[in-house]
């Protein structure tokens, strides 16, 4: 017998603190063949049901009437496509929604709702999102990604599609043990190229070869969200009830255990120890993650705090040394440059263009270098020389993960002393190129100081924000 599987869901990771709203110009919304054809390795044996998939770039919480509307549509699709073996759901974990809490575990039990108690649910997600016990409860199989960065993401769908296919084949209905574990890290903390997260992510898949074992999973939790579900969470799958919460148990509390040892990968300071310590470095090139404001965490990247303490260094501000930053999105200070011209000099206030306060605003007067228009994610961009500085502004928001995004602007960062991207650890391109690299802790939606942040809605105690806590119990539950 063929089974019939939906597939479909909506991805966004969205920072509370960022006054960035994501409605619908900010996702990429697919359905049918153009659903399907993300998904190369699909089973053939499978009967694929396409709903629909609404993805964005990171941002600020989506807006309510945007999500009312993509879900309506996915349960309306899923309704249509019945009678179903399976669904697979493609998210996040770290989606908020103006005025709703706990959006993921909306989205996976109205599903469930329409569906059925039957159909197996299994998700892919991302290990920042957040696992919360209405979210674990709707689903039948979870798993996330284990690697940080996440250059395994095509592996973890094919994991979450393979497993869904395996139980239903085996008629199967998993076992899930849950457990919570009051530790929530910004993702630069737990990456899986430093101890302890490549211990711990690299005897995953051991654990899942263990008899009555189909998954384990650990989600790091999304640090820049005001919810009571952000925290770290452990799911482990299986066929017996007693081996998943013995593995659960066992993996959350080694996770507690390391809590402590979890660090940056790099030296981090604040933004002006980053750029003296760039200009002191003989290594080129040399790259300064502007932290607070990374769009691709959910920050607004609206924020120019970096680029005024970059033209407040005499040697920058002169030109005796040189700098890239990348980047800001201000349309109307692209505009402006659009409107002089290559060549010209303008003068430009740029920064909060999204609504950002802290840090937000600086004055700029320089030569405009650089016009490109019709960046696929960017829009126009311009980039302007303010002594040896080149500031590079968009009209849309846009990551600049690779060296050829700026080689295209004509900027060599091999060239400059400091190359100031956006960006929290440094992605795969960039972490290649790099010979120096520091994180700045700069202000802005995804600080990486928590505590400067202020939350008020977490389930506490949590570390670190409360570093003092007792242990807690781990012992986790099944969830049915």
């Amino acid at each position: 017998m063929r089974h019939r599987i939906a597939i479909g869901g909506i991805h966004i990771e969205s920072s509370t603190f960022s006054p960035h709203r994501s409605g619908q110009t900010d996702f990429t919304v697919v359905r049918g063949d153009e659903l399907l054809a993300r998904y190369g390795d699909l089973p053939r044996e499978v009967d694929w049901m396409p709903l629909v998939h609404a993805r964005a770039l990171p941002g600020g919480a989506v807006e309510r009437d945007f999500y009312e509307s993509a879900k309506t549509e996915l349960l309306e699709r899923s309704r249509a496509a019945l009678p179903l073996d399976g669904v697979f759901l493609d998210i996040h974990g770290a989606m908020t929604v103006v005025g709703m809490t706990d959006a993921e575990g909306d989205l996976a039990s109205s599903v469930r709702n329409v569906v059925g108690r039957d159909p197996l649910i299994s998700a892919a997600m991302d290990p920042h999102g957040n696992m919360s016990r209405r979210l674990v409860t709707a689903l039948d199989l979870a798993t996330s990604h284990r690697l940080s960065p996440h250059e395994d993401a095509p592996l973890t769908r094919t994991r979450a599609v393979a497993n869904l296919v395996r139980c239903l084949d085996g008629g199967v209905r998993p076992v899930k043990a849950w457990v919570r574990v009051p530790v929530l890290l910004p993702g630069e903390k737990a990456c899986t190229r430093d101890e302890p997260a490549r211990s711990i992510y690299g005897g995953l898949a051991a654990i899942e070869r263990r008899a009555a074992i189909i998954d384990a999973a650990v989600w790091i939790g999304y640090a820049w969200a005001d919810e009571p579900r952000c925290s770290a969470a452990v799911v482990v799958t299986g066929t017996d009830a007693e081996a998943t919460l013995r593995e659960a148990r066992a993996l959350a509390e080694r996770y507690w255990d390391a809590r402590a040892q979890f660090a940056f990968s790099t030296a981090a300071g604040d933004a002006d120890w980053c750029i003296e310590r760039a200009l002191a470095s003989r290594e080129r090139p040399f790259f300064i993650s502007d932290s607070g404001d990374n769009p691709t965490a959910g920050g607004a990247g609206d924020v120019a705090f970096m680029l005024e303490r970059l033209l407040s260094h005499p040697a920058l501000a002169s030109g005796r040394a040189t700098a890239i930053w990348a980047s800001v999105v201000d349309p109307s200070a692209v505009a402006a440059c659009v409107r002089a011209g290559e060549g010209r000099v303008v003068e430009l206030r740029v920064g909060g263009a999204l609504g950002s306060r802290q840090g937000a605003e600086v004055a700029v007067r320089g030569e405009v270098r650089t016009l490109s228009t019709g960046d696929p994610i960017g829009g126009d961009i311009a980039v302007v020389a303010c002594g040896g500085v080149r500031a590079v502004l968009t009209s849309r928001r846009k990551p600049f993960h690779f060296t050829g995004d700026f080689m295209r602007l004509g900027l060599d960062p091999a060239k400059c002393d400091l190359t100031v991207v956006k960006v929290g650890y440094l992605v795969p391109d960039l972490f290649d190129a790099a010979n120096g690299w520091v994180i700045a802790l700069t202000p802005g939606g995804v600080d990486q100081d928590l505590v400067r942040l202020g939350h008020t809605r977490l389930d506490r105690p949590i570390y670190p924000l409360d570093p003092r806590m007792p242990t807690p119990d781990l012992t986790g539950v099944i969830v049915h």
